[in-house]
């Protein structure tokens, strides 16, 4: 029988756990396209510095996912106000959903995902966006079953 899984706000504590899972996110997607992904030197490091300045935050919300006592998931979403150059009205941003190799396909990203965009509702979000790449057609799926819809799509060209 599979553990429990709880999601809960994230805490100090939880900060070393977090970081690493965000540092997995960052490798993941400098492995897809490093062109467009930049690896920052001590990627943890920056994102426990970093997740440390918005648990303080009211309007940020950062959510952990844990099982038998692991964090084995995090969420990272917040307020933002209105984007003059995306043309894109006060909202909420969802910036990161990530769930450890070994437990994905179990719901834990669902799970994470309701418990996000009900803070970020709670918060007074109008609207919630976020991105995804274009290859990650399970993800695409999830925020599909949420009620998300494709409004953009970044595109890159490198200096050539």
């Amino acid at each position: 029988m599979t553990n429990p899984v709880t999601i809960r706000k994230a805490g100090v504590a939880d900060l070393e756990a977090t970081a690493a899972l965000a540092g997995k996110l960052v490798h993941l997607h400098h492995a897809v396209d490093p062109a467009r992904f930049f690896l920052p030197e001590r990627v943890e490091e920056g994102y426990a510095w970093w997740f440390r300045r918005e648990l303080e935050r009211a309007q940020a919300v950062i959510l952990v996912a844990e099982q038998a006592g692991i964090i084995v998931g995090y969420a990272y979403g917040a307020l933002e106000e209105r984007d003059w150059n995306l043309l894109l009205d006060a909202h909420g941003a969802i910036h990161d959903i990530f769930v450890s190799e070994g437990e994905r396909r179990a719901g834990i990203g669902g799970l994470l995902l309701r418990a996000l965009l009900d803070h970020l509702e709670a918060l007074g979000a109008p609207r919630v966006v976020l991105s995804t790449m274009v290859g990650n057609e399970h993800a695409q799926r999830l925020f599909r079953a949420f009620g998300f819809r494709p409004t953009l799509l970044e595109m890159t060209r490198e200096r050539g």
